[in-house]
């Protein structure tokens, strides 16, 4: 039987559902996880939300996994949500016990440089287990912004309320971009890991006869690293400079190269086995790369 998924558009509609505080303002609110109504889910439920959430989780009874590799939460875990992602919760599901969360609806944002700079925030798009561990010291500077929010929402509106709120909620996620570059570095050891595995099947992947109909997508390497696509072209990045799918036009490059050398294969033949649907696709990205059409590489490698 296919499980319902349930919409709640409005933040106000979302206080109602968990019995929190009446909000001070329809298209945001701020809370401490220590004043919010215990909480737990008796069923699994489905549901997606019309607005941002970003949280600060401590004393939170949970594991994460990054690729293979588990980790404890000892330390303050950031969390972010974008409009309309799916969310599922087990039964016996809880609220942490100790941090921040910030409801912040779209049309809060609207007509704001934020509005266009929070799409930038690829971590909003991340998996739940690609979550943001802060050291002690980058906890408490995100405290700090917590708190400094929390008295400006807390504030009687005026014409200066709103343009306030965002630009220390732009700091905060702008700092929560800068500590997720730190995160990619100094978990360099598993992040290294992953991409030897990264490399590894995209090995398997090339040099496999039954490959996937089609060509390789981001996803579908993702998938395999147990991770998101948006999470592991930024790891990507970090590490080599370049992102998941400059990595695999590359290597379908360097396949077709081989392909081509051989000289036995047609180049419509030679696009459509790496997946391509049409061979002028593979001639336009092959020469995007080489400065060389597929023809012209072959006749210059077969004269040198």
């Amino acid at each position: 039987m296919k499980s319902t998924v349930h919409h709640i558009e409005t933040i106000r509609e979302h206080h109602q559902v968990l019995g929190y505080p009446a909000l001070r303002h329809p298209l945001m609110s701020i809370h401490r996880f220590e004043d919010l109504p215990l909480y737990e889910e008796r069923g699994r439920v489905s549901f997606t939300l019309g607005f941002y959430t970003i949280t600060l989780k401590r004393n939170y009874d949970c594991k994460a996994i990054y690729g293979q590799t588990s980790y404890d939460f000892d330390e303050g875990l950031m969390g972010f949500t974008a409009p309309r992602q799916l969310s599922v919760l087990d039964p016996g599901f809880t609220l942490p016990q100790e941090g921040w969360i910030i409801y912040l609806h779209p049309d809060f944002l609207r007509n704001s440089s934020l509005a266009a700079k929070i799409k930038s925030f690829d971590y909003f798009h991340y998996a739940v287990n690609e979550a943001l561990i802060l050291s002690q010291e980058e906890e408490e500077e995100i405290e700090q912004l917590f708190r400094s929010i929390q008295t400006e929402y807390q504030r009687p509106i005026d014409t200066f309320s709103r343009d306030i709120l965002l630009s220390k909620i732009e700091l905060l996620l702008t700092m929560s971009n800068r500590f997720y570059h730190r995160q990619f570095i100094t978990r360099k050891t598993p992040h290294s890991e992953l991409l030897t595995r990264f490399e590894a099947i995209l090995d398997e992947y090339f040099n496999s006869e039954n490959q996937p109909d089609g060509l390789p997508s981001v996803g579908y390497f993702a998938e395999k690293l147990n991770l998101s696509g948006k999470y592991l072209s930024d790891l990507l990045v970090s590490l080599t400079g370049q992102t998941t799918l400059q990595h695999i036009h590359h290597r379908l490059i360097e396949k077709a190269k081989e392909k081509l050398a051989a000289g036995t294969l047609t180049v419509n033949e030679i696009a459509y086995e790496l997946g391509f649907n049409h061979a002028q696709s593979f001639s336009k990205l092959f020469r995007a790369k080489t400065n060389l059409s597929p023809v012209e590489f072959r006749k210059s490698f077969h004269e040198s």
